[in-house]
């Protein structure tokens, strides 16, 4: 039998990163006079992407913002963000734990995140987790990003998996309908960052905690 592949989202599945997004948010929307925004502002927001957080900032405060402006400030962003990593941002509980049992019992590990490919890795380089992974993607390795399912397929592809050997994780409408239109069975985690309870998004299944995510509960999704 082929070994699965478990593919993780990464900001609000395996890693906690939204108080060094903010945290750098606030560092560039402070240039242009705006007042910091909170975690609280902008917590479902996180995995969309600078612009979309730049922007909701901007709104937040009343005031306009063009074109011009944003791509300069996700410039300023990005520089900051990078530059601090990996900060505060740390695993969820359980995840390392989790990672170890799926290894040990023979599955393959990647990572399907829309943020940029670059920081994606340098956050999992600074936290020690790169060599987890058969493949870490991001929403600038392909044409195409989550939802559309060639970015989860490309990343099977890149981990050397079959995706009817595969199981997508993730907190947010994203991942959950990326795995729907790869035709891949989903496990959703309620800690990350979506603006819905993620059990409505009508992912196969959810656990509450890494310490659920089991070898034998990956092999029962697989056998549905």
């Amino acid at each position: 039998m082929t070994s699965s592949l478990v593919v993780f989202d990464l900001d609000g599945t395996l890693i906690h990163t939204a108080h060094d997004l903010v945290a750098s948010l606030n560092h560039t929307i402070g240039l242009k006079g705006l007042d910091p925004v909170t975690y609280d502002d902008l917590t479902h927001l996180v995995g969309h992407g600078g612009v979309v957080m730049i922007k909701r900032a901007f709104a937040l405060r009343g005031r306009a913002v063009s074109d011009d402006e944003l791509q300069e400030m996700l410039g300023v962003f990005v520089d900051h963000y990078g530059n601090a990593m990996p900060g505060v941002s740390a695993p969820y509980p359980g995840l390392v734990e989790a990672m170890d049992r799926l290894a040990d019992a023979g599955h393959r590990l990647a990572v399907c995140t829309n943020k940029m490919e670059g920081l994606a890795r340098r956050l999992l380089d600074g936290l020690g987790l790169t060599d987890r992974f058969a493949a870490i993607t991001g929403g600038d390795t392909f044409a195409v990003r989550k939802p559309e399912a060639e970015h989860l397929l490309g990343t099977v592809r890149q981990a050397g998996g079959d995706p009817a050997r595969t199981v997508m994780i993730g907190d947010s409408l994203n991942d959950i309908l990326v795995a729907r239109n790869a035709r891949v069975p989903s496990i959703g985690v309620p800690f990350g960052y979506s603006d819905v309870p993620v059990a409505t998004l009508e992912p196969t299944h959810v656990i509450a905690h890494f310490d659920e995510l089991t070898p034998a509960l990956v092999e029962q999704l697989l056998a549905r």
